[in-house]
């Protein structure tokens, strides 16, 4: 055998040696069914950030110190393990039990803040799901409305406005696809539905084109019985636009509209169909 390899083999099996040995060591210390030595050996790893095994120990030794003084601890880092984890369902399950058990505790504000913060970590991209966006959302404004002093008001605000925008963004995308899919009607309720949630939107004239859009739309491809109502609507729809935005780079377009929209309405009251 080579030297080279000798040395090789010499450090892997060192290294597979300590690996098994420190393992030996968790396991014992796992069974060794002592709470004090657990609480004691869990506490070290939770400072050496070894929160996996430091959270299977915690969980050993909870019932174990219920009612004592160390229980406040031992739960808040045992919640904590998770988030640390990246575990963010459980860690908000567990910050939350904490606060409601532990109610006069200085960890409380911190705590409630982590609850809320991680179904902020578990918000997804504006194409999926966004219940987890909606319970940050009211967890956040919760924690601002309990801790108004708080040094993390701002924080939270700056955290609301941006599920805000995730959700304002995905409702957009809604009203598109179904404009997209010919569903007009429905594009137009997405699109009406998005100015009174988001009023202050930074989008009101997109939206308010794509409205007209949607609606101009429906109305052309309406059965006769219904084109009158629908083409006054969009003629309605476009003057506010007009005098809302008269300098708008739709403006064009929407004049356009308007025109079709009275040449239409002309034809419905003087020649028929």
């Amino acid at each position: 055998m080579k030297k080279s390899d000798f040395i090789l083999y010499t450090i892997l099996a060192a290294t597979l040696l300590m690996m098994v040995s420190c393992k030996s060591e968790f396991e014992k210390i796992r069974g060794s069914g002592d709470p004090e030595l657990l609480y004691k050996k869990a506490n070290e790893y939770y400072e050496a950030e070894q929160y996996q095994k430091a959270q299977t120990l915690y969980e050993l030794v909870i019932s174990s110190f219920r009612g004592r003084p160390e229980a406040e601890e031992i739960y808040y880092r045992y919640a904590d393990t998770y988030y640390k984890l990246g575990q963010y369902i459980l860690a908000s399950y567990y910050f939350k039990n904490f606060s409601q058990t532990y109610t006069t505790s200085p960890l409380r504000e911190e705590v409630d803040f982590l609850s809320a913060y991680s179904n902020y970590q578990l918000s997804p991209t504006f194409r999926l799901d966004q219940t987890y966006s909606l319970k940050a959302i009211e967890e956040f404004q919760l924690f601002v409305n309990t801790y108004p002093r708080s040094e993390r008001v701002e924080e939270c605000n700056n955290l609301i406005d941006q599920m805000r925008a995730k959700l304002e963004r995905k409702t957009f995308e809604t009203g598109k696809l179904y404009l997209d899919l010919q569903m007009y009607q429905s594009a137009t309720h997405v699109f009406e539905n998005l100015l009174k949630d988001y009023p202050d939107t930074k989008n009101g004239e997109e939206v308010r084109y794509m409205i007209i859009k949607s609606a101009y739309l429906l109305a052309t491809n309406s059965i006769v019985d219904k084109k009158q109502e629908r083409f006054e609507d969009v003629k309605a729809k476009t003057t506010r636009f007009l005098d809302r935005y008269p300098n708008s780079t739709y403006s064009k377009e929407i004049s356009t509209i308007q025109s079709e929209s009275l040449k239409v309405l002309n034809q419905l009251t003087n020649v028929g169909y």
